[in-house]
Order: C-alpha cells, then structure tokens, then sequence
C-alpha cells in the first residue's frame, strides 16, 4: 500500500489529496498541518473551506484511507510520496519586498522532511513556487541524505480555479510532473505518473523537466490575467466610445486563435494567485536582469488597479460627485463565485477607497463571514483600520437587507443568487432612495430590464 503524506491542509493540499485518496482507495492519504484548528476543521462537519463537492469527497474517505492530523514527524516517516503544499506569500520587508514569494515554510518543511525521514522519499513541490525552488529544496534534501536515506523531489504544480477545484482536479487540462533527468529522476517521476494515471488519461499526464514544470505555473497565470487586464483595458474605450465590451470579447472571442475564455470584463482580477505569480515573475525578471520584460508583466497588475479605482470613480462621480452618509449595497464580497476566498478581492479595495470618503456600506456575501470581511478590511496597507470599520460598515444577513434604504447598488462578486432571475429587482427597487443606482461590476445583469423598473444602471464596458 502506498502511503502520501501531504504536509499543509490549506486550499490546495486539502482539496488535492482529498481526491488522490477518493480516486485511490489503495492509497493511505494523510494531510498535515501544525494549525490545531484547521486540522480540528477538517476532522468535523464543517469544513474549514468551501469548495463545491468538496464535502461529498472528503466525507466519503475520511477514517478510511483518508486522514488529517498534527502529527507531522510521524506522517513524514510513515509515507512514500510527500507534497509540500505549504503557503508562499509575497514578501512584506526586506529585499524583494512586495514581490518576490517568501519561501519561509517551504524551506521549513523541507528541513523537517530532511530531519525525520528514516527511509528513502519522493518529495513533490506541490506549491506554487518561483523557478528553480526545487534547486534549494534539493540542496537541503541531499545535505542530510547518506546511503541508506535518498531524497528525489518532483514538481507537480496545480492548477486549480476556485469554484471548480474538484471538477479541476478529477478532469484536468493536464498535469505537470517535472523531474531531475536522471535515471533517478525519472524512476521518482514514474510512482507518481501512476497515481494520476488511476483516474487521469495517459496522454494528460505531462512530464518535463524541473523547471520548465516550475515556470509553466507562472506562466499559465501570468497569462490567464494578462487575458482578463487586455480586455478591462478594452472596457474603458468601449465606455468611452459606446462600443459594447461583451460584443467586442464574443466577436473576438469566435477567432479560434483566441477564444472565448477570461475574456470577461470586470472589475478586477482577484484570488490568491494571478497578482502574487505576476509579481513573482516580475521579480525574477528584475533578477535576471531583464528589466523591459519585467516592465511588460507588471504592467498586467497596473492596468488591474486602475481598473478598480477607475470603477469606483464612476460610483462617487455618478452619485453626483459624493458618497458621504450614503448607503451603499454591496453585492459580494468574495474574489470570484462558488468560493469564500476573499484573498486580493477587488471589493476590499472598493470597500476601502468609499470608507475613506465617508459612505456607508451594506455588505452581503452568501459564503464570507463578518469576521472575515472585518479581518480583510483592517490588514496593513489597505488603508483603514478598525474604528473606521465600525463605524462605516455592515455585514447583512441577505441582498433586500443589504439593500434597504440604499442609494446605489453595486455587483462585486458574480453569484448566481444576484441574477435577475433570483432576486426580485423590483422589490430591491421599491427598498431603496430614489434615484436608485446600480452598478454592475460583473456584467450578470440585464440593464434594459432593470431600466424599465426605474433603475439607473451603470455597467462595466457599456456607456448606456
């Protein structure tokens, strides 16, 4: 029987082995985690993340062949594959500061991997991680391997959308597996091609080396935002000219070279991952001294912030140039639909400019919690801090909460349940100051119909 470990029960380690272990019911899955918590979370009825179908998995495995634990030493000795699947957050101080990925706990699970191991193991960098990490996980590694003891490590980046993780992880795109080319190498990639290939097609199943394994994940995001940045430019001129933008991504989005994909007009990109990979290739562009593709990457994440601020602008500029002691709705609070993750939404920096102007704001989110969206809203750097929360914000507990007695109504995150044909428009209507604004910053709502029931309607990529 093999057994994994998987060192980090957070987003991507959860979720990942959880299925390894669904799929796989002759392999021991264990996810570990020094977070009491968490692991505590991950052991009850409720789980420390959302993920749809996340729970059917977990519930169906967990006691059997499925296990979350604190035990880290133990787990380590006792598997044959271990993934480090542990945070990389982008640096706050010292060089590289706002940028680079700080690569703390990798190189800390790693030692500790170095440290308890009394067997030969396959360490897969299941992380996202800047290119050539392998390197330096490796130089630790082998320091502490003797003749008895071998260490081969693998890169097997995700590429998980939240939302969509588990149908991500049970019909990918394809997987990555970068080894060392050696006959090591090779042998270590092998054991793990054959735990995909239970339930992934052959042919899905990539293997490459180290770093181009490392690198494509950078890639693959830097590429997805640079999609969405292109056509949030494109929004502006549309605005200003009266062209469309949903026209303009479908006409473009029909050429076969392009397709229709990320080509939806928004009010930002958020998430854990597209603005911190960016960065991250940015910084190692500056690294390898290539300054004007270091220039071109970064200009993604600018043309992402102005995107933000440029949408709320046009809130304060529409409600005749203030928004002090106005209510303000705000629909959603989470980066995208179907997850609670709030990490680099652009509601927080939505939230944070309308608090600074004295508005007050009417927050509904059907997945993010008041703790978490006060959390969000006092972090260092965004700009306000608990008194201003207070004072300022409500957490409600639906969207005609929210939106009673509102001045204008904004669409941060695309849930379903904001559709036309879920929520009573016309009742939100009849609840708010007249005139009653509403702004669509993602493109869900139908503005010719919500002009008929009175509304002035505002919409990203659209002048009328």
């Amino acid at each position: 029987m093999v057994n994994i470990c998987c060192i980090g029960a957070g987003y991507v380690g959860g979720p990942s082995s959880a299925v390894i272990a669904y799929q796989c019911h002759d392999v021991n899955v264990t996810i570990v985690d020094l977070n009491q918590a968490r692991i505590d979370a991950w052991n009850s009825d409720n789980l420390p993340i959302y993920e749809p179908g996340l729970e059917e998995i977990v519930f169906s495995r967990r006691g059997k062949n499925l296990f979350f634990s604190t035990d880290v030493d133990q787990a380590i000795i006792d598997a044959d594959l271990i993934f480090v699947s542990v945070n990389t957050p982008t640096k706050k101080s010292g060089m590289g500061a706002g940028m680079a990925a700080d690569l703390a706990y990798i190189e800390t699970a790693t030692r500790r991997i170095a440290q308890v191991a009394t067997t030969s193991k396959v360490v897969i960098e299941k992380s996202t991680v800047p290119c050539r990490t392998a390197q330096s996980m490796r130089t630790i590694l082998e320091a502490n391997s003797n003749k008895d003891i071998r260490f081969d490590i693998l890169s097997n980046p995700e590429f998980l959308a939240e939302g969509t993780a588990i149908s991500d992880l049970t019909k990918p795109d394809r997987v990555l597996i970068g080894c060392l080319q050696t006959p090591e190498g090779f042998a270590a990639q092998k054991k793990l091609v054959d735990i995909y290939t239970r339930w992934i097609p052959q042919e899905r199943v990539i293997t490459m080396n180290l770093w181009s394994s490392e690198l494509s994940k950078l890639a693959a995001n830097a590429l997805l935002a640079q999609r969405i940045s292109s056509i949030n430019a494109l929004s502006a001129i549309c605005e200003a000219t009266g062209a469309d933008v949903d026209e303009v991504a479908y006409a473009c989005g029909t050429d076969s070279r392009i397709g229709p994909k990320f080509l939806k007009a928004s009010v930002g990109f958020g998430g854990s991952c597209f603005q911190k990979d960016i960065l991250n290739l940015v910084y190692l562009s500056e690294q390898l001294f290539l300054p004007e593709v270091a220039a071109y990457w970064k200009s993604v994440v600018t043309m992402n912030e102005y995107q933000k601020m440029r949408f709320t602008h046009r809130i304060v500029r529409t409600l005749f140039n203030t928004v002090t002691h106005k209510r303000i709705a705000l629909l959603g609070f989470a980066f995208k639909k179907d997850t609670g993750d709030t990490r680099e939404s652009a509601a927080i920096t939505l939230c944070s400019y309308l608090i600074q102007e004295h508005a007050r704001i009417a927050i509904y989110d059907p997945k993010v919690s008041a703790k978490q969206i006060k959390m969000d809203l006092t972090e260092p750097g965004v700009g306000t801090n608990e008194a201003d929360v207070d004072k300022h914000v409500q957490v409600c507990e639906s969207a005609y909460e929210a939106c009673a007695g509102a001045d204008a109504l904004v669409i941060c995150t695309e849930w379903d349940e904001f559709k036309m044909n879920q929520l009573d428009y016309q009742k939100i209507f009849d609840s708010m100051q007249k005139p009653a604004f509403i702004f669509d910053g993602r493109l869900i709502l139908d503005g010719p119909k919500l002009r008929e029931i009175g509304f002035r309607v505002e919409t990203i990529g659209k002048s009328v």
